[in-house]
């Protein structure tokens, strides 16, 4: 059963559709990655998903019932990209407060804030206000107070904002940890390189509209240009061939994309017959960055329906 559904969701604005019909599902434990550039809906999908906007059209379906902000609010973490933090309290009772928000007792979230205090390296942090911290350090306090009550549903709008790479991968690490516990998360950021290895599903939009959504090794594997990269022992060139074009070469290594119905094994076969010896041979698969670029283009030229879901 899929923890979270979204069915045709619409949010309008006078002069916008933020939302335009928009439906996918996401299972427990997944980390699902929620794409596009900046104004393309994100963060208003993100806020009906947490009852902050209601929508003018769909449904959401939470735990298998129709969603209910009052109530399963507590079962959600959302760590919205702009930081709610109160800039003139202390960081140890800030965290306690937000905590106790989510319906801790003082002692349980006191307990649970000094455990993640020391993960996180914040001890001596505890009597600083917030205007003293730096961005990453914010980040790092408000992806705390997000996790800490631990919910069902993590939602992370651009987690890694502000932090330098030490912090960005302690973090990454602990969304890896959260998803093996069972928590299903919501990473949202239009950085399409950060997801690529985080994210177990993906859902692209664009203008306020899906245009693509499945896991994201098929979604690599669907929009496949049959490119490889093949080192050769020595330079010299790969002699013309019917199977495959040269894109480029440097030195003893080219990229080659396939002609036809022709496989791998042939173009191997054939080169090595020629007498050509071969050190590595790997496909290319587009990132998601050039894929939802492609679409984008795509949509921007023609006003033909296309495929936008790959199983």
């Amino acid at each position: 059963m899929a923890l979270l559904e979204v069915q045709h969701l619409k949010k309008y604005y006078a002069t916008q559709k933020a939302v335009d019909d928009i439906s996918f599902s996401i299972g427990a434990g997944k980390i699902f990655g929620l794409l596009g550039p900046n104004g393309a809906g994100k963060t208003t999908l993100l806020r009906m998903i947490t009852g902050i906007f209601y929508p003018d059209e769909g449904n959401i379906i939470f735990e298998g019932q129709p969603f209910e902000p009052e109530k399963d609010i507590l079962r959600i973490g959302y760590m919205p990209e702009e930081r709610g933090l109160y800039k003139k309290m202390k960081i140890g009772e800030h965290a306690i407060y937000l905590a106790q928000l989510k319906g801790m007792s003082r002692s349980e979230a006191l307990e649970k804030i000094k455990s993640w205090f020391e993960r996180f390296d914040m001890q001596s942090w505890w009597n600083k206000k917030v205007e003293d911290l730096s961005k990453g350090m914010q980040q790092k306090l408000q992806f705390v107070t997000t996790v800490l009550h631990e919910p069902s549903l993590i939602i992370l709008d651009e987690p890694f904002s502000g932090l330098d790479p030490v912090n960005a991968n302690l973090i990454k690490e602990e969304i890896y940890g959260l998803a093996k516990k069972g928590c299903t998360i919501i990473f949202s950021t239009h950085r399409m390189e950060q997801v690529e290895e985080i994210c177990d599903q993906i859902v692209l939009v664009d203008k306020g509209k899906k245009i693509l959504d499945g896991d994201v090794a098929g979604v690599k594997e669907a929009f496949k240009e049959y490119k490889y990269r093949l080192l050769a022992e020595a330079p010299g060139g790969l002699p013309p061939s019917s199977l495959y074009e040269v894109l480029a070469a440097n030195g003893s290594a080219y990229t080659i994309q396939l002609n036809g119905d022709h496989d791998t094994n042939a173009i191997l076969g054939e080169l090595i017959a020629r007498g050509i010896g071969i050190k590595g041979f790997n496909e290319i698969l587009p990132s998601l960055n050039d894929i939802f670029i492609r679409l984008v283009n795509d949509r921007q030229s023609t006003t033909r329906p296309f495929q936008n879901h790959i199983a």
